[in-house]
């Protein structure tokens, strides 16, 4: 597999799939009607969320028969692979190098320079793929927005559930433990 740098720029040049698919970009990029789209990641804070959130999924994998894995490429169409921070699939889900399967859950990270609207493309992606629990932490406002068919919604409570499952998340737990770092 090669592997190719992403720069600011990535350029109008068109990639094809069997190309964005053999080539490993650092970091990785969604991949959108042949062009590459450019993530945001490598943010301390940002990152040490994603790995708060993805010790909690792990460290209850059993109880919640799930199993999570970040930075993977889901082709949500034959044009479209996305690459979301967290996906926490079902315990039973075929483990496949790029999913086509819908996971459980796909959690997104902003940071600072993200802004909501950005990601309508990707949540409009998730849901044609079939994605039912998408969410979205905001650890500057210290919210939660799930996203679905009916647009955002912040999340009101300090839960975020899956109703039918015993998963559970406090984000007030997660910010608590997040602000220690």
């Amino acid at each position: 597999m090669a592997t190719r740098p992403v720069y600011d720029d990535l350029g109008p040049e068109f990639v094809s799939v069997r190309e964005y698919l053999s080539t490993c970009y650092r970091p990785d990029v969604d991949y959108v009607d042949g062009r590459l789209e450019k993530r945001n990641v490598g943010e301390h804070d940002r990152g040490y969320l994603q790995l708060l959130l993805g010790t909690l999924f792990t460290n209850q994998r059993d109880a919640w028969r799930v199993r999570t894995v970040t930075d993977v490429r889901m082709r949500t169409s034959s044009t479209h692979f996305r690459v979301p921070d967290l996906l926490v699939l079902r315990a039973d889900s075929p483990k496949e190098p790029v999913l086509t399967h819908p996971p459980l859950i796909v959690i997104e990270i902003l940071s600072p320079e993200d802004r909501l609207g950005r990601f309508q493309a990707r949540i409009d992606d998730y849901i044609a793929f079939g994605v039912e629990n998408i969410w979205i932490f905001d650890p500057d406002r210290r919210v939660v927005y799930k996203a679905g068919r009916a647009g955002l919604q912040i999340v009101e409570s300090d839960e975020v559930t899956i109703p039918g499952t015993p998963i559970r998340v406090v984000p007030s737990e997660l910010f608590a433990e997040w602000d220690k770092a």
